[in-house]
Parts: structure tokens; sequence; C-alpha cells
């Protein structure tokens, strides 16, 4: 059955997915984004069909519009983007998650909100499971970010319990694939590029941190699921891969991956640069039977591909 469904945050990375599947599903989407880093490059594929719609918005302010679902994913979410700003970042998270709450109340629509595993800061437990309630830095150069998200999932569960809200909270962990802004400041998306440039590999610390990737496609799989889930399955539920790896690995499977003779070199760790990332998916195994097919190689030989394309293009090409 079709259903009136809003997007925040539609040409971002993970919205210009999310955006495709649901058109492709035959349902009528609403993209919002104000494009401070959405792009409209991620969803020109979709401009022009009759079930799209784009809509240029910034959701730290009210929107009136009649829909039956809201994906909330409308936030910087790399260490570059949202330091840029970072009041803006706070505003996009808390402001955002305060007006989409309010729409989905107005209309009675089901509302998903796209936090983080970045809420679990700096973690004492490994892996994190939902249960955890973190080890983060309120006041330093990643708060913007990570205390936003925090404060959002405090607000979704607030109107959860005054209001009866529809909801559902999924946490993502490191995501990657085709469509990933060139300079977005992620290791995946900056390991490439400078592979692909011959440029030196930048690794912060040793490279000895880890972190677990899981491709688009999957995460994407996982948000329709949970939004598809019983309504008493609220989250939040870790979304990832569950597979760990160094970056310094990762470094080394690109650069065999691409063929590359760039040479590896180390900058200081930056600040709050959590060492151990890795979720634990239990309950999105046992609450939505959900689990990532994508292997690491997989997906990032298609992300190669994708940023191969890219380089023609003067800006990445510069960078």
């Amino acid at each position: 059955m079709s259903r009136r469904i809003l997007v925040t945050g539609g040409a971002g990375f993970l919205g210009s997915h999310l955006c495709t599947r649901l058109v492709q599903a035959g349902h009528d989407v609403l993209c919002v984004d104000n494009y401070c880093t959405g792009r409209r490059s991620n969803i020109a594929h979709l401009q022009g069909l009759p079930n799209f719609e784009v809509m240029r918005h910034d959701v730290t302010f009210a929107l009136y519009v009649e829909v039956d679902e809201i994906y909330n994913l409308a936030c910087p979410a790399s260490p570059v983007h949202y330091q840029a700003d970072p009041v803006q970042t706070t505003k996009a998270s808390v402001h955002g998650a305060i007006n989409m709450l309010g729409l989905a109340k107005r209309t009675g629509a089901k509302i998903l909100q796209a936090s983080t595993s970045e809420i679990y800061g700096e973690p004492l437990q490994h892996p994190q499971t939902e249960s955890y309630w973190g080890n983060v830095n309120p006041i330093g150069p990643r708060s913007c970010y990570d205390e936003g998200k925090r404060c959002a999932e405090t607000l979704f569960f607030d109107y959860f319990r005054q209001h009866q809200l529809r909801i559902r909270v999924v946490r993502i962990f490191n995501t990657y694939g085709p469509g990933m802004h060139p300079q977005d400041g992620r290791v995946v998306s900056n390991f490439i590029v400078q592979a692909l440039l011959g440029n030196p590999i930048t690794i912060y610390g040793e490279g000895s941190q880890t972190r677990s990737f899981c491709f688009v496609d999957d995460l994407i799989s996982g948000l329709l699921r949970m939004m598809g889930a019983p309504d008493d399955v609220t989250g939040p539920i870790n979304l990832g891969n569950p597979t760990e790896v160094t970056v310094l690995d990762l470094a080394e499977i690109i650069l065999r991956l691409t063929g590359s003779r760039s040479a590896i070199v180390r900058r200081p760790l930056p600040e709050n640069d959590p060492t151990q990332r890795r979720p634990d998916i239990t309950r999105a195994r046992a609450l939505l039977d959900w689990e990532p097919s994508i292997q690491l190689e997989e997906g990032l030989a298609k992300t190669i591909a994708y940023f191969e394309t890219q380089l023609s293009r003067p800006a990445l090409a510069n960078a």
C-alpha cells in the first residue's frame, strides 16, 4: 500500500539512498533538505518522477505537511561538517527533533529517528549494546553531535510516553558506499580518494583504533525493517556491521583493492576520537530479522568504483 513519506536530510548520503528505495517501492516521497551537506546530485535521478517531490527547508523551523511516515535523518554526520558550525549542528538535532515530533503528533504519523553510535562516546563496554548509557564528553569538540543526538533520543521517548507517538529509534554505526561526499572527512571516503589520487593515506594515531563498517544498502534495509516493525518495537536498536577492523587494516585493504602506491602517513589522534566501535546487533536480529549481508571487501569495491567515476570532476580531481 502506497504511503506519503517524509525524509528529512533526503539529499544527504543516507537520505538519498532511502528516498530511492522508497520511490522504487511506489510510495509518495517528500524529500526535505537545506543542502547544508546534502547535494542535489544525490537525488538528480529521482527528479521528475511523479511520486517524488523536493522541498528546500531547514528542520530547525516548523514544517506543515500531511504525511503517514517520517524518517528524521537531517543533521551533518561527519566531524568535518558538524564541527564547522557546532551550534547549528545541535539545533539540527534538538530543534529538528522537536519540530518533526510535533508534525508526527499533529498528523498521527509514525516517526523514525536516525540516531548514532556516537551516543556511546568513548565506550567502556565493548561491543556496545543498546542498554549501555555511554561515556560522552559533554563539552568537547564532538559534543555538538554526540549530545545533540542524545537529547533527540530523550525527546523521542518523552513524546512516546507523554503523547503516545509511534516512534522508532535506531543507532547507526559507520556506514559507507556510493554517494558519499568526497570531502566529508570520513575514513572510508578519505582513504579511497587519497588512494585513487595517489596522495598519502592519512591515519590518525597508530591506526589501532577499530571501526565496524556497514554497506549502505544493508543499512537502508535496516531502516525500512525498523519502520515496518510492530509499534511496540520502539528501539533504540543498533544498526551496523559487527565485523570489526582496525583503521590501519582498512587502509591496507583499500590500497590493495585500488592498486595504489600511496604511502601511509600518521597524524595526531583528534580529541575524543573513540578507540573502539562495534555494535551488538542481537536486538536487530531478534526483533527485525536483520543483519548485514555485504562483506567489507565487496562493499569497498563498489564504493571504489563509484569514486573512480567521480575523478573526472574538477572539484574532486583537485582535492
